[in-house]
């Protein structure tokens, strides 16, 4: 594996490496198309902390924003998909 593979590895695996992003991640499987302020709200954490860890978890790659009118609605991407589904089956 080449220093530039592992480095994507490592910055997929910081975006969910994290109570907090694993729940995100649950919620938004469950509920695309949520704000900041909605995903904060259900996962039970300030709008500032909330905010810091969608951000990580789209640097990662794992979620999707999408502006709509004066809000940005957040998804998984096909990688938080794949992600949340390793979680999933690897949840002992």
């Amino acid at each position: 594996m080449t220093l530039l593979k592992t480095r994507k590895l490592e910055r997929i695996i910081k975006g969910f490496s994290n109570n907090k992003r694993i729940k995100i991640l649950e919620l938004l499987g469950d509920t695309p198309e949520l704000s900041v302020g909605e995903i904060s709200e259900r996962v039970r954490t300030d709008i500032k902390n909330g905010s810091q860890h969608i951000r990580r978890m789209e640097i990662a790659g794992l979620v999707l924003k999408r502006s709509q009118k004066n809000h940005v609605r957040h998804k998984l991407s096909p990688l938080g998909v794949k992600i949340l589904s390793f979680l999933k089956e690897n949840n002992d």
